[in-house]
C-alpha cells in the first residue's frame, strides 16, 4: 500500500496541470475520492505558487467533465434507474429537494465537503431533465470558486502545509485514506456495474425466462 500510494502521488505531482484534470474527472464521476482533488491542488499550489490559476482551471475542467459523464449515464438510466442506485427513500428525499432547488443544490454540492451527496444530487438533477448546459456551467463555476479558495489558502500557508505533508503522522493518515478510497471506489464500480445490468434486463420488450 505504501509503494502504491507513493507511486500514485508521484505520478499526479509530475503530471503538473494534467494531474488535477485527470483526478477531477475520476473524483466527480464514479470513483470514491473525497478531498482527492482538493489535496492535490493544495499540494501543487503550495509547491509552485506561479501555477495557481492553471491548477484551479485544470481541476475545475476535470470536475466538470466528470459531472458530464455522470449526466450522460443518469439521463440514460432515468428516474427508475437512479431510484435503484440511491434507494427509494434517499431518492425521494433528493428528488423533493432537487425539484425545488436544483441549481442551488448543485452549487452547494460543488462547495460543500463530504458527506454531502454530490454525485447523487447531480444524477437526480439529470434524471429529472435539468438543463445540461445550466448544469455544466453551475458545476464549472462552483468548482472554480472552491479551488480558488483552496489555492489561496495553499499560497498563504504553503510552508506550513508542506511541513505537515512531510510528517510521519500525515503519511500514515494518507495510507489509511488511500485504502478507504480504493475500497470505496471498488464498491462503487461494482454497484454501478450491477445496476447497469439490472437496468438493461428491465428494458421494455425484455422479459425474464419462464421457470
Amino acid at each position: 500500500m505504501s509503494n502504491l500510494f507513493h507511486s500514485a502521488l508521484r505520478v499526479l505531482l509530475h503530471l503538473g496541470f494534467f494531474g488535477p484534470l485527470l483526478l477531477g474527472i475520476f473524483d466527480s464521476s464514479f470513483l470514491f475520492l473525497p478531498f482527492g482533488n482538493d489535496l492535490l491542488v493544495v499540494a501543487l499550489t503550495a509547491r509552485h505558487h506561479a501555477g495557481y490559476l492553471l491548477y484551479v482551471i485544470s481541476a475545475a475542467i476535470g470536475s466538470t467533465l466528470g459531472v458530464l459523464l455522470l449526466d450522460l449515464v443518469a439521463r440514460k438510466l432515468g428516474e427508475e434507474g437512479i431510484n435503484r442506485v440511491a434507494g427509494s427513500r434517499r431518492f425521494e428525499y433528493l428528488k423533493r429537494k432537487v425539484g425545488q432547488h436544483g441549481g442551488k443544490a448543485i452549487l452547494l454540492g460543488c462547495l460543500a465537503p463530504p458527506p454531502f451527496p454530490f454525485t447523487l444530487a447531480v444524477m437526480v438533477n439529470s434524471a429529472l431533465s435539468y438543463p445540461r448546459k445550466r448544469l455544466v456551467l453551475t458545476v464549472a463555476a462552483g468548482r472554480a470558486i472552491r479551488f480558488l479558495l483552496l489555492g489561496a489558502l495553499a499560497i498563504r500557508f504553503g510552508r506550513t502545509i508542506l511541513k505537515i505533508a512531510g510528517s510521519a503522522a500525515f503519511k500514515n493518515f494518507m495510507y489509511v485514506f488511500t485504502a478507504i478510497c480504493l475500497t470505496g471506489s471498488v464498491l462503487s464500480i461494482i454497484k454501478w456495474t450491477r445496476k447497469g445490468y439490472s437496468s438493461k434486463a428491465s428494458l421494455p420488450g425484455q422479459t425474464a425466462p419462464e421457470g
